[in-house]
């Protein structure tokens, strides 16, 4: 059976096969090299926390009825949140050494080495972040959910 991007079943099963079984290549992570890249990454997280604050903005103004744009706002005001977090998360990767970040055998066993200080403090609970962006990829979830079936709903009137 052929899909309407072209690939079949197989092929699908066997990019996701590959990608199960080498999951050291991690091409979703970016380093960005010093000063440039680090500054457009910024820059984008401030662009994007400005976009999000205007759409919950927009949405709140518009005044949408349903559940389905209250889920989107829950999505902005969570990704606002993550990407404040990871914009803090960066600017402290600039402030502490790399000899602070202790890591035995591999980065789940990463630890903070002494002394401890507030930058150690506040660079370690950034890496939080994801507190933030799976609860805002849910609400997205939801908001998606609740929209496709109000329209299925108004599809059937």
């Amino acid at each position: 059976m052929i899909h309407s991007n072209g690939l079949n079943k197989t092929h699908c099963l066997l990019l996701l096969t590959v990608l199960l079984i080498l999951p050291d290549q991690a091409h979703a992570l970016q380093s960005h090299s010093a000063p440039e890249g680090i500054y457009v990454h910024q820059l984008a997280h401030i662009f994007f926390i400005s976009a999000l604050c205007y759409l919950f903005w927009d949405i709140r103004r518009s005044s949408f009825p349903g559940k389905g744009w209250r889920f989107l706002q829950m999505f902005c005001v969570c990704m606002v949140l993550w990407n404040i977090v990871a914009f803090t998360g960066h600017s402290m990767e600039a402030v502490i050494n790399a000899s602070d970040i202790e890591v035995y055998s591999g980065y789940l066993s990463a630890k903070i080495a002494g002394p401890i200080s507030p930058a150690k403090i506040v660079y370690y609970f950034t890496k939080f972040d994801h507190l933030f962006s799976v609860p805002a990829l849910f609400f997205l979830y939801l908001c998606m959910r609740s929209l496709y079936r109000r329209s299925c709903e108004e599809e059937d009137r």
